[in-house]
């Protein structure tokens, strides 16, 4: 009989050489890491799907050919796609034809033989073979079965992320220029518009004016204040709201549109076999009749189940977007209706169910919310809601006057037998976005089509469509990680959303801070330690170009026209600060910085003027929010809400508060920015901010400029 520690010894042996002859033998080979769907299902895909492999080594590319790499139609016969080696030899790009995949063809077949090598001689693990089907729109839910289906799938995905986080992985799966500063021009109005990104496609806001009253959604009430004259501001009007909290507006004419969210609870059965999912949060719409603004009258509210994301109006259509998390983990006690809900009181102020024949799904995003677009006529309040429902995930939007495109965020996951997990080592460089187009006719939002980018985009400013064609800026990689280095990219994209041109690998290792399109022209602000600004020229679809480059202290949040041949920049001033022991320095702002850059020669950009306001701490909602800018060329306005912070004398990262309020300044192209007016409505120097006297927005009204808080609406003579 072995004594203990023998049998140790050879236990301990045993399990080295299943470990070599696992990895060393068999585990060293080369596999596909992604591409694949998950239980041997049948892919549905779009015609234009491009597909991207991955493998988990560096492979021979003289072996990715079309010999071992291939796509055939239900009949057996060869497709005619592009294959594409990834400059990194760990991927291959198979491009379908011209004019997209054959929907007529029940099925298709992409092989990938187990011929293929990697760098060092290794032939693949096994050869692979995915069955896929193609629809020519996206394919509907249709009935509960397949529905429940979709939400325990995921289920069943999560409850392996948990279990096997660790795990081994062996395969994985993915499942003319509109740009303006509001939507009439600047010479035929006279109150300001909210800064918007495209003519013609309104935003809404927590305050805006109609030239006579100014219309303010604060802390659950709907305030009306007549604004003219400007020594008589006075409010005429406050709804107050027990279970609704406001904070979005619409105004067009005598019509006014508030949106927020309210919080019911629907937990009751609707039969006895079937319950309903708690409701936690809906997104509602009331839309008012501001004939007479001291007296509003309500014409219809509509709701819709989920959180904003935001919303567009185009003339009288007001679409609010929304994203719907369904509380799906309770089906593992019992079968639950998880369909979103809406209602319409122009038809009943009872929540009804989205129809299962009205729930499409993007392809291969298989994400546990839905996304909505409501949309519903101002102007004819009888006439019922519209809502289009979507199974996944979208929150960047960009709307133009006839399309509406949503982008959204795809992983790679990592497969690990039948059991999958997020990959651990590469998440953000396999990062990709997906853009999905609408058309918009009136009430109907009709599906187009969707095409595939690399990377993740910062805001709504990194999409335009210009001339028939897309574009759209990313960041790819992870801006402090060595491994999976930054780069940033511009794409075009054609009507069918089929990639047509792109610059590429932008600023290595820093990742996109603005973008603003501008007709033939892009501008884009990278940054890791300066500020570079790059100008693109857009003109040729097929071959954008980077023109010129500037380098500069700082970075740019927002960038914004002002007029051919000049851009403003809104940000941060930086300073690098080494203290001992670093191995290098740390990026710390120091103020707000406001610049002028001249892009008449786009070759060589330069920042003609700029001001720095305030130290460390210092902030303005235009950092992160466009529609907090009141900008008038004509009348020479360029104003903001800000909080000014002076670091503290003898400390390095103590600050004080200086100013709370909002700064006018005016912009002369021989004397650059000049301080007009500094406007607060603080009574006396705090220590402190204070929400109530917080200037949240500046609207201008014929020649007076208007500073709204939560406390008091104050007007301002334009003497310059």
């Amino acid at each position: 009989m072995l004594k203990p520690k023998y049998f140790i010894m050879l236990l301990f042996l045993l399990i080295c050489v299943a470990f070599i002859f696992q990895y060393g033998v068999y585990g060293s080979k080369p596999s596909v890491v992604s591409g694949w769907a998950l239980e041997n299902s049948r892919k549905v895909v779009l015609p234009n799907h491009t597909w991207e492999l991955e493998f988990s080594d560096k492979m021979d590319p003289s072996t990715l050919t079309a010999k071992n790499i291939y796509i055939e139609d239900a009949e057996g016969n060869r497709v005619d796609t592009k294959l594409t080696v990834r400059d990194d030899q760990m991927a291959v790009i198979i491009t379908p034809p011209e004019d997209g995949y054959d929907i007529a063809s029940p099925y298709f077949s992409l092989h990938v033989k187990s011929e293929i090598k990697s760098k060092v001689g290794d032939l693949l693990k096994v050869g692979e073979m995915i069955s896929f089907s193609v629809s020519d729109g996206l394919p509907i839910v249709g009935n509960e079965q397949k529905l429940l289906g979709y939400f325990r799938s995921i289920m069943k995905k999560e409850e392996s992320m948990r279990s096997n986080r660790f795990g081994m992985a062996t395969e994985e799966s993915t499942v003319a220029d509109d740009s303006a500063a509001g939507s009439k021009s600047e010479a035929e109005s006279s109150f300001s518009d909210t800064n918007v990104q495209v003519q013609g496609v309104d935003e809404a806001d927590i305050v805006k004016t109609d030239g006579t009253y100014i219309y303010q959604a604060i802390n659950r009430e709907l305030i009306i204040t007549k604004a003219v004259p400007s020594d008589k501001i006075k409010a005429v009007s406050t709804i107050k709201y027990p279970d609704f909290e406001p904070y979005q507006l619409y105004v067009d004419q005598n019509k006014l549109v508030v949106i927020g969210h309210s919080f019911q609870d629907y937990s009751i059965a609707e039969s006895s076999s079937k319950r309903v999912a708690p409701l936690y949060q809906q997104t509602k719409a009331v839309v008012y009749d501001i004939a007479d603004p001291s007296n509003p009258k309500e014409l219809k509210t509509v709701g819709v189940e989920g959180n904003y994301i935001t919303s567009r109006k185009v003339g009288s259509i007001v679409y609010l977007l929304n994203n719907h998390y369904p509380d799906y983990w309770a089906l593992e006690k019992e079968d639950l209706d998880l369909r979103p809900r809406f209602f319409d009181t122009s038809s009943s102020e009872d929540m009804k169910h989205i129809n299962y024949e009205d729930i499409r799904y993007f392809p291969e995003s298989q994400n546990a919310n839905y996304s909505i677009i409501a949309a519903f006529d101002i102007d004819q309040p009888e006439k019922e809601m519209q809502v289009s429902t979507y199974l996944g995930s979208g929150s960047d939007i960009y709307m133009s006057k006839e399309n509406l495109y949503m982008a959204v965020s795809k992983y790679n996951e990592v497969i690990m037998n039948d059991r999958t997990i997020f990959d651990s080592i590469r998440p953000v460089s396999s990062a990709k976005t997906e853009i999905f187009k609408f058309e918009i006719d009136g009430l109907d939002v009709s599906f187009i089509g969707s095409g595939l980018v690399k990377g993740s985009l910062l805001n709504q400013f990194s999409m335009d469509e210009f001339d028939g064609h897309f574009r759209i800026a990313t960041t790819e990689g992870d801006t402090w990680n060595e491994n999976t280095p930054s780069s940033n990219h511009v794409f075009v994209l054609d009507e069918n959303m089929n990639v047509v041109g792109s610059v590429e690998d932008l600023a290595l290792g820093e990742r996109i801070y603005s973008v603003r399109f501008m007709g033939q022209k892009a501008y884009v602000v990278t940054f890791k330690e300066v500020d570079p600004l790059f100008v693109l020229d857009m003109s040729d679809h097929r071959k954008p170009t980077v023109l010129g480059e500037l380098k500069i202290p700082g970075f740019s949040n927002y960038l914004h026209p002002y007029d051919e041949n000049h851009l403003i920049g809104f940000g941060q001033h930086t300073k690098l600060v080494k203290s001992e022991g670093d191995l290098s320095p740390r990026v710390l702002t120091d103020g707000v910085k406001i610049s002028l850059f001249d892009v008449s020669n786009p070759t060589e950009p330069t920042e003609k003027f700029s001001e720095i306001i305030g130290g460390g701490g210092t902030y303005s909602p235009l950092n992160y929010d466009h529609k907090a800018l009141l900008f008038n060329k004509n009348k020479n306005i360029f104003a903001f809400p800000i909080t000014v912070y002076q670091d503290k004398v003898g400390s390095q990262y103590e600050q004080e508060l200086v100013f709370q309020g909002a700064l006018a300044y005016s912009i002369d192209l021989v004397k650059g920015f000049q301080l007009q007016k500094e406007i607060t409505h603080e009574p006396e120097k705090n220590l402190y901010e204070s929400w109530e006297n917080q200037i949240m927005r500046v609207l201008y009204i014929d020649d007076h400029i208007y500073a709204v808080s939560p406390n008091k609406i104050t007007a301002h003579k334009v003497t310059w």
